[in-house]
């Protein structure tokens, strides 16, 4: 408990060190064994705030020692693009906060699993495919396919117009091709290259896609991960039904706008990790080493599978389809 109070104690000195470029703190006895010190970011003595003592000395003759905030606990501020929706869109990787399963006021452990791992920057993913507003084609030029630590899939740089942005790549996507969003829809149905955006009424049934949203006009939610794909199976009154990897089936407008194809790094799941250092690099701790009775919990289970989630048009209210 004591050791944990010391930790608790410099995470909170540290988050305050941020806010506040002036905080001083008295220099820690010889009783820590140099803990404290340990964790303590370099800096020179000088007078503590607000006070009139001695050039780095206090009444009781110990130093006074000051915390001056780094370039990189500057950079350690920035909120993920999205929470907030202040951020503006880049394609340039951004330092992110990793709170080690920890809470961010506390500094109590609050996931046992998560802490340490090696150092990871965000990239800003644009879910959204949805075409120009006179429903022409727009196209773009896949740039390069780039590993993204923070998902289990490839992202792909694309470049149209006057601007880039990243989104999921698909298994057959490579550098040099050219990717279409049309919102368009002909009486025929349409042969879609790998990786193009229709709306879910031009594309026939059978079709693989993936970045699947739940309403018009919204983002892609659905089969996101490596690998994974949905499958039209059938078209009913304005409503799709779309067969999920876990067999569940969903019922979305026939307005949505979906990417053509399956998500890339579809072996992801057949990687060996090999070694308990592997699991550290990602952030993964161990659990606990003490026996746990094994109760059945995760015995196989036969269950049949849940009725058709249908997401219904937020604009369509009264509107009622089964399927």
């Amino acid at each position: 408990m004591y050791i944990m109070s010391l930790r608790t104690l410099c995470n909170n000195l540290r988050q305050l060190a941020v806010t506040n470029r002036q905080l001083c703190i008295t220099h820690p006895g010889h009783g820590t064994n140099g803990f404290m010190s340990k964790l303590l970011l370099p800096a020179t003595t000088t007078h503590c705030c607000g006070s009139n003592l001695g050039a780095g000395k206090q009444h009781d003759g110990s130093e006074v020692r000051q915390f001056h905030t780094t370039a990189a606990m500057e950079r350690s501020k920035f909120i993920p693009f999205g929470r907030t929706g202040k951020q503006k869109y880049t394609v340039r990787p951004l330092p992110m906060v990793r709170y080690a399963g920890r809470d961010l006021d506390t500094g109590r452990i609050i996931h046992k699993r998560l802490g340490g791992g090696h150092k990871q920057r965000y990239r800003m993913l644009d879910y959204f495919r949805e075409p120009p507003a006179d429903d022409k084609v727009y196209e773009e030029r896949v740039l390069d396919i780039q590993y993204d630590p923070n998902r289990s899939a490839r992202i792909a740089l694309v470049a149209g117009g006057n601007h880039k942005r990243y989104i999921i790549a698909t298994v057959n996507m490579k550098a040099g091709d050219i990717i279409k969003t049309s919102g368009q829809v002909s009486r025929l149905s349409v042969t879609a290259n790998e990786g193009d955006a229709y709306r879910l009424a031009a594309l026939p049934i059978g079709q693989l896609v993936h970045g699947i949203p739940k309403y018009p006009g919204d983002h892609g939610r659905f089969c996101r991960a490596a690998g994974t794909s949905g499958q039209i199976v059938r078209k009913i009154g304005g409503m799709v039904v779309i067969q999920l990897p876990s067999k569940r089936q969903i019922s979305v407008s026939d307005q949505c706008m979906v990417t053509i194809g399956r998500v890339s790094n579809e072996d992801h799941n057949k990687r060996v990790i090999g070694k308990a250092g592997r699991n550290r690099w990602l952030g993964i701790r161990p659990k606990s080493g003490l026996w746990h009775r094994k109760d059945g919990r995760h015995g196989r289970k036969i269950k049949p599978l849940p009725p058709i989630q249908v997401f219904m048009d937020k604009k369509q209210e009264g509107v009622h389809i089964n399927v």
